[in-house]
């Protein structure tokens, strides 16, 4: 037996075949426990900071990715201890079957350790959205996207750069020296877009509108559904999804609708031009009334003018900031009770009647 075990194959003994693919499928086999108590260690950290932490939903988010990792990362050290078969180190392009392999192995490394942290973020900004939720102010709900993106693509460049230096070689120190000459040119040609990404940054901490507000923008309007690193998405009233560049959002005229204080409505009534003084304030004193409502705050009712078509009887009164439809349905029925009050003083609307006269000559 121990004969047969100290046979050499491909420049190993057979013993250290066995031991490898043991140290592997054992460690395949048993990966969910062994992830699970990895997931535990990582949740006594996270809970030490954040005493509100779910374990379940921590253990769901990095169950798969942390085994995935530690599968890699001893295949990888495993593999590592044989020696690599000289009959295969053959030469490809320049490039040894061993140097691609090994270039290999560290790129699917490095790729499983920053899955993991991406998935780490997720989970952090998932925690922090939570707490957001318990506050009115949608502020910090928009900051935890925002911020979550922004260290998700660091984490993608980093991961970039380490690739490029431990699977490939390259001097990452001199390519970044190179890449800032070529930076400078990528800079004016992507203007455009750092000036989106400084326009996203203004937004957040200047604050001129958070995501749920119905804003207004150009001919824009709608709901704010979402605040990127380069555009901000909006829902509007007619129920499409636009995307609206953060430098636009920063330098156009803005109005943010969901913080006026009150709606304003409008009563423009034009009347004959023969209709007698003390109709006009009946009427006047009608209109009055109909304004004056519980759910009106201030009006004005005033005889604006008086032009050589009609009299003109003008009304703006003001609502607490409720929603549209409920606005719309006390504007209707004031509109309604004018209409009526007209009816009723037998008072005729300028231009609803034409008297022809025919003069007769010698």
């Amino acid at each position: 037996m121990n004969d047969m075990l100290n046979q050499v194959w491909w420049d190993n003994p057979v013993r250290s075949y066995l031991i490898a693919g043991l140290v592997i499928l054992f460690v395949w086999l048993f990966r969910p426990v062994i992830s699970r108590y990895f997931a535990g260690l990582l949740f006594g950290a996270v809970h030490r900071i954040w005493k509100s932490v779910d374990k379940p939903a921590f253990t769901s988010l990095v169950f798969k990715p942390l085994g995935f990792f530690l599968l890699i990362l001893v295949s990888i050290t495993t593999l590592y201890k044989l020696n690599f078969p000289h009959q295969l180190n053959e030469t490809i392009y320049k490039f040894s079957i061993k140097e691609i392999v090994q270039s290999l192995g560290t790129i699917i490394l490095i790729v499983s350790f920053f899955g993991l942290l991406l998935r780490m973020i997720d989970f952090i900004a998932l925690i922090l959205e939570k707490k957001a939720n318990l506050t009115p102010d949608q502020t910090d709900n928009q900051l935890i996207v925002f911020f979550r993106d922004f260290f998700k693509v660091i984490l993608i460049i980093i991961g970039i750069m380490l690739v490029l230096r431990y699977a490939f070689g390259l001097d990452v120190g001199g390519l970044l020296t190179g890449l800032s000459i070529v930076g400078a040119a990528i800079a004016l040609a992507l203007r455009e877009s750092l000036e989106n990404l400084i326009a996203s940054f203004i937004i957040f901490f200047d604050k001129p509108f958070v995501m749920g507000d119905l804003v207004k923008i150009n001919t824009i309007t709608g709901t704010v559904e979402r605040i990127g690193l380069r555009s901000t998405r909006i829902r509007t009233d007619q129920k499409t999804y636009v995307t609206v560049p953060n430098k636009q959002m920063v330098d156009s005229i803005l109005d943010n609708l969901s913080l006026r204080t009150q709606r304003r409505g409008d009563l423009k009534l034009e009347i004959g031009l023969q209709t007698p003084p003390a109709l006009i304030e009946k009427l006047l004193e009608g209109v009055c009334k109909i304004v004056s409502r519980k759910e009106v705050g201030d009006f004005n009712v005033n005889l604006s003018e008086i032009t050589s078509q009609a009299i003109v009887i003008v009304s703006d009164y003001y609502t607490a900031p409720i929603g549209i439809k409920e606005f719309f349905a006390i504007r209707q029925e004031i509109n309604l009770a004018a209409l009526k009050l007209l009816e009723e003083l037998k008072i005729e609307v300028a231009g609803a009647s034409t008297d022809v006269r025919v003069v007769g000559g010698q």
